[in-house]
């Protein structure tokens, strides 16, 4: 049998899209906002379109925060995308207002410095080797964007030599900005792999092939 994914449902996301990509996996996938069908799923995508702040306010009206919290506590994939990339980090802030996000990484997503803003259409990016994220994909595989926010700067430092560093994938729009993480359970992607045809569906069946 496939993998069972769940897509948090909490009011914000290209829901349908990303199922309909899931399921080309061989994945059985549900969009719902059910707490014990997200904990008990083998993978959580959690979506995310539009404002930080209200992205984390819909997160929370769902207990999203503490199913992503508990779930990585005990080892448990966890894939965000898009703002919900963008939420695993320590807070945004948009149009000068700060929001505490789910503090999954230090850092803070705040307005891209590029002369066009927001950031649309294909981009390449640079990956750090040993990623499983994009095992199998070309280095000049492209990835499609939409967004005017971003993390500028990667704030983790992690020198013990007993647990290993999140792998970050970087991309240029204007200046460098984190493209994507992965860090042990959790995944997560500033573009849309849901949008960004052959090569956003590999990337989605490795993450499928890791639950």
């Amino acid at each position: 049998m496939g993998k069972n994914v769940v897509v948090l449902d909490y009011g914000s996301g290209n829901l349908r899209s990303a199922q309909r990509a899931l399921e080309r996996t061989g994945a059985t996938v549900t969009v719902t906002s059910d707490y014990q069908a997200a904990m008990e799923a083998d993978g959580l995508l959690v979506p995310g379109v539009g404002a930080f702040e209200a992205c984390m306010r819909g997160l929370k009206s769902v207990r999203g925060d503490w199913i992503v919290g508990r779930r990585l506590a005990g080892g448990r994939p966890v894939m965000g995308i898009c703002v919900g990339m963008q939420i695993l980090f320590e807070k945004g802030v948009e149009h000068g207002v700060e929001t505490a996000g789910c503090d999954e990484w230090p850092g803070t997503v705040e307005p891209l410095e590029a002369p066009v803003v927001p950031h649309m259409g294909w981009n390449t990016v640079d990956a750090p080797e040993g990623n499983r994220m994009f095992a199998g994909l070309d280095a000049d595989a492209r990835f499609y964007f939409v967004h005017s926010y971003g993390v500028r700067h990667w704030e983790l430092e992690t020198h013990s030599a007993r647990i290993n560093p999140p792998l970050v994938t970087w991309s240029t729009h204007g200046q460098p900005f984190v493209a994507a993480v992965e860090n042990g359970p959790l995944w997560a992607t500033q573009f849309h792999p849901e949008k960004s045809g052959d090569a956003g569906a590999a990337l989605l069946t490795n993450w499928v092939n890791t639950l």
